[in-house]
């Protein structure tokens, strides 16, 4: 059996072959849910995503992922075709289609759409938009803590690609993945421009130190969900947390490390760079703020 993981393994379920999808005011099934091969996304790698979380009914945070979502899509100038409410209501209605209750993940997708010709100028994109929804039955299967590697590729600086655009251009984190991937980990634990640890190519990161829990400014990474309210929750609970750059060095001598995303909440990190993070398992703190979100999410979604 292969040793292999990512941060976004989930339990095989049947369901999912027979699931429908979201595509342009349409819910069809997974087989004839297809994109042209003019597509901008398929070609550029030109729109942006969310990725949302059901529990109980209720997807965790919607109005902080469409607030993201939009910010997103006018910083590329993007126009979606729906508004708030259009929005929500193709994913209650693909949820709805899905008979979906509770542990599934949505990716929502928009795209400039439909290009005239093969070529990059985002005046060729005439047809208007493409949006899907892809609502998949899915509980994370992490059968270990994950296995992290530094790689030298970076986040970037935001006049190159700001990282924290939720765009479909990918490439540098699949990159950095890969190369993580080719030294014996599971993920790759990405620098920033100065050389301070900064986030993995699919999720933020933090440490725990001496009773207080480190992650990085902020300049640099995503700006997630699940790390905002991973912050939250230590100043509402008396937990010493701190938005600060910190080194490899530092990082080597924690007591833990945990990533955070919508899709796994709060993942135990067991070693980074061939080094054993604390116990090689999911510390106290880590269990600690991971009780804490899961009284969030109970609340959210009562």
């Amino acid at each position: 059996m292969s040793d292999k993981m990512s941060t976004h393994q989930a339990e095989e379920d049947q369901r999912n072959e027979e699931i429908l999808i979201y595509l342009n005011g349409e819910i069809v099934p997974k087989a004839e849910a297809k994109v042209s091969v003019y597509d901008s996304g398929f070609m550029l790698g030109d729109g942006v995503w969310e990725g949302l979380r059901l529990y109980n009914g209720t997807w965790a945070f919607m109005d902080e992922h469409l607030d993201r979502l939009f910010e997103a899509a006018k910083a590329i100038d993007l126009d979606i075709g729906l508004d708030r409410n259009g929005v929500k209501y193709a994913l209650l209605e693909t949820q709805k289609a899905n008979g979906m209750t509770t542990d599934a993940h949505a990716r929502l997708m928009v795209t400039r759409g439909v290009k005239t010709r093969p070529f990059q100028h985002p005046s060729l994109s005439r047809q208007g938009p493409t949006m899907t929804i892809i609502m998949e039955h899915s509980r994370p299967n992490l059968p270990r803590p994950i296995k992290l590697a530094t790689v030298p590729h970076i986040r970037g600086l935001p006049m190159t690609q700001d990282p924290k655009l939720n765009s479909h251009s990918k490439l540098n984190c699949i990159i950095a993945c890969i190369a993580a991937e080719k030294a014996g980990a599971d993920e790759a634990l990405m620098l920033d421009v100065n050389g301070f640890v900064n986030t993995t190519n699919a999720c933020n990161f933090f440490i725990v130190r001496k009773g207080e829990v480190w992650t990085s400014t902020g300049d640099y990474c995503m700006n997630g969900i699940t790390r905002q309210k991973v912050i939250d929750l230590c100043r509402a609970n008396g937990i010493p947390v701190y938005e600060r750059n910190f080194s490899l060095v530092d990082t080597y001598g924690a007591e833990e490390a945990f990533l955070t995303g919508t899709f796994g909440a709060q993942t135990p990190v067991g070693s980074i760079d061939g080094r054993q993070i604390g116990e090689g398992q999911m510390g106290p703190m880590t269990e600690r703020i991971r009780g804490l979100y899961k009284a969030l999410i109970e609340k959210e979604c009562a």
